[in-house]
Order: C-alpha cells, then structure tokens, then sequence
C-alpha cells in the first residue's frame, strides 16, 4: 500500500468538495489533527490514516463518474460512409448527430446542421466529406461537473479508453440524472 502524502490528501479532499471539518467528523478524528496532517505538521499513525482515507473513498462514491452516466452502445458511421446512410441513422435512433469512429476511434462528428449546411447533393458522398470537428473525449473517471462544462460548448461527450469509444454522454443523459 502506497501511502498518501498530506498533499495527496489535501488535494482528494478539495477534489471532494469536503472541508476539514467534514473529513474529520466521516474518519472520527478532530478537524486540527486533519489540518496538521495536512500541513504537514504531524505524521498520523497508519490506523488513523486508513480511517481518513476510507473516509474519502467513501465520500468518492457519492461522486457521479462518466461512467455512471455513459451510454455503452456508441452509435456512430465511418468517415467512408456516405451521408445518406448517417441521416438514415439518425432518423433512425431519433439523433440530431452522431460520432464519426474510425476503428473505434472518435475522429469527427456528423450532425443534422452539416447536411442542411453541406447543401444539396452530398447523399452519396462520404461522411468525412461534411463532417465537423470530434466531440471531446474524458475518461470514464470524469466527474459530472467537468461533462457538464463541456457540454456547454459541445452536443455531446465521448468517453473513451485506450483512445477507443467505449460511451457518450449527452446532454439529455445529464437532465435524466438531475431529474
């Protein structure tokens, strides 16, 4: 078990949004004994230690992660698709746009906005040909506040691994959790 430093602690506990008082009373420990081990000031026995960190594993699980929002089944075209079948998709599944993946790798995003902007004509050409730049991707530890920011500038998120899709996250996903 690596241990902690009072920075590591410091930082997982404003992560948190927990105050001192807060992670002392969840470990049962005083609020100057977190301050001092958070200082520096004073090496804590490893039993009081453990208590604090459970505390903040524990306080971590009320924390919704992307993955606790994501939709496994990414459905998105191919750059070599042709816009025809991407409206059809669309309409299909009822999407106003949908991820462009390229072996599973998100490399641009197709919306109802670039056909109508892509003008007339373009049914049989491919996706890569009108497509708009990628959603932006997180990790699947990502917190529902940083999707949230993102969403205010992006229709939606791709959580990935490995640089694979593996979720997206819209913001119809995020106003079903708040609801």
């Amino acid at each position: 078990m690596e241990l902690p430093t009072p920075q590591d602690l410091r930082e997982r506990r404003t992560e948190l949004e927990l105050t001192q008082s807060e992670l002392a009373d969840a470990a049962e420990v005083s609020q100057p004994l977190i301050a001092r081990i958070e200082g520096g000031d004073v090496d804590p026995r490893l039993s009081t230690l453990r208590r604090i960190v459970a505390a903040l594993d524990e306080a971590e699980g009320d924390v919704v992660r992307a993955n606790d929002l994501m939709h496994e089944s990414v459905v998105s075209v191919e750059p070599d698709d042709s816009v025809s079948e991407a409206v059809d998709l669309m309409e299909r599944e009822a999407y106003s746009q949908l991820p462009v993946l390229q072996n599973g790798v998100p490399v641009g995003s197709i919306s109802q906005s670039d056909v109508i902007h892509a003008g007339e004509n373009v049914g049989n050409e491919p996706v890569s040909e009108i497509m708009s730049e990628s959603f932006p991707t997180v990790s699947q530890d990502v917190t529902v506040d940083e999707i949230r920011n993102l969403l205010d500038h992006y229709k939606a998120v791709v959580v990935t691994e490995g640089g694979e899709a593996v979720g997206i996250i819209t913001e119809a996903d995020i106003a079903a959790y708040l609801s």
